[in-house]
């Protein structure tokens, strides 16, 4: 499949990527070993996608809320992150993919934060496409974060528009999600991207995360490409 193909084109993918304990109970292993495959899932998506010349992807990798977990889990789940950046930092410079970071990463644990500084460096001329990741990310928390913002430099509220509103989002200077995929089942957003996906189209499907493939990709794509955006209009 060519991106091309979309109708409009799509620029923006974000993905909801749900699944992983249920994958591992279903098999009865414990809960880290579907994190652990549904990080395998995510290198093969995010390379997809730059085959496909999507220009935004977005994965929403830990929320605020995600903090409730047992503390074991989410050790676990930073070990991954630190392991993958290590991993694949050359890889990403290789196919020119720049890290960006949505949410407050400094409250991060220390190696978690060390290896996403040294990412952000290493990436922050690649130009080709923009991985976003969503870490310690609430879209609510955005939204407030944003005003706090404007309050402060003392901005004329009546100045504010919806578009330079997004200039104190973390999304800043990108468009909005075109598409928002969520696996699992789960027909929810589920806190994430709030202002950003007014006008995005969602799909949702039953295929749990670590069982997402490139095929499964292509046949949300195809599906969007079939809709017809009127953001309102006729």
């Amino acid at each position: 499949m060519n991106n091309t193909k979309s109708n409009p084109p799509l620029t923006h993918l974000a993905i909801i990527m749900d699944g992983n304990g249920r994958w591992a109970k279903k098999r009865g292993l414990p809960r880290y070993e579907g994190h652990r495959q549904g990080t395998k899932v995510a290198k093969k998506i995010v390379e997809e996608c730059r085959k496909l010349n999507i220009r935004y992807l977005t994965l929403y990798t830990f929320s605020k809320e995600n903090w409730k977990r047992p503390k074991d889990e989410v050790n676990f789940l930073f070990k991954l992150l630190v392991d993958f950046l290590n991993r694949e930092y050359k890889s990403l410079v290789e196919q020119s993919i720049k890290l960006n970071i949505l949410g407050d990463y400094t409250k991060l644990p220390f190696s978690a934060r060390k290896a996403i500084e040294f990412t952000l460096k290493k990436t922050k001329e690649c130009n080709k496409m923009v991985l976003n990741l969503a870490l310690n990310y609430s879209g609510r928390e955005e939204i407030i974060l944003a005003i706090k913002k404007i309050l402060k430099q003392g901005i004329d509220p009546e100045s504010l528009d919806e578009e330079s509103f997004k200039d104190f989002l973390y999304t800043r200077g990108q468009p909005d999600p075109d598409l928002i995929i969520r696996t699992s089942g789960e027909i929810r957003l589920s806190n994430y991207l709030l202002y950003q996906s007014a006008y995005s189209e969602l799909y949702f499907t039953p295929v749990l995360w670590p069982d997402f493939t490139e095929q499964d990709l292509h046949k949300a794509l195809d599906d969007f490409s079939k809709r017809q955006r009127r953001f309102g209009g006729i």
